[in-house]
């Protein structure tokens, strides 16, 4: 069976802006994704969402995504994604971003990748940067 990781916004983010506390770590957690052949997933919508946190870093994004589209599955929420994020987040008063890229990921079959500490339970595997990593 193949590894599928979906990659929260934030990881992106730290990747394309160098000066971010988890940078180093989101270049090793590349790194091994790459080692460790991993099919690697992320959200279309994170690509507009990265682009308008980077600011003075939009040409490095851009530059990022260009390489993206030739190695990854970039993926749509769709339909069922949107509505099982809706009534979850409703229910749960979940933040929607979060709670969508989660059901984006279980509708892929991935775990997820995220630098947050605390991410919601959408019943996919959370995994933080530590984790993955082995730190």
């Amino acid at each position: 069976m193949e590894n599928r990781i979906f990659l929260d916004t934030n990881i992106i983010l730290d990747f394309v802006i160098p000066n971010r506390k988890k940078s180093k770590l989101a270049k090793k957690a590349l790194d091994r994704i790459v080692e460790l052949n991993y099919k690697v997933f992320i959200s279309e919508d994170m690509i507009s969402t990265t682009y308008y946190i980077a600011k003075e870093h939009r040409k490095r994004a851009i530059e990022f995504f260009i390489d993206a589209l030739k190695f990854w599955n970039i993926v749509p929420f769709g339909e069922d994604v949107l509505k099982q994020s809706f009534d979850f987040s409703l229910k749960h008063n979940s933040d929607l971003e979060d709670t969508l890229q989660c059901f984006c990921a279980k509708e892929n079959g991935c775990i997820f990748l995220t630098s947050d500490k605390k991410f919601i339970d959408c019943g996919v595997k959370i995994v933080t940067y530590e984790e993955f990593l082995g730190d």
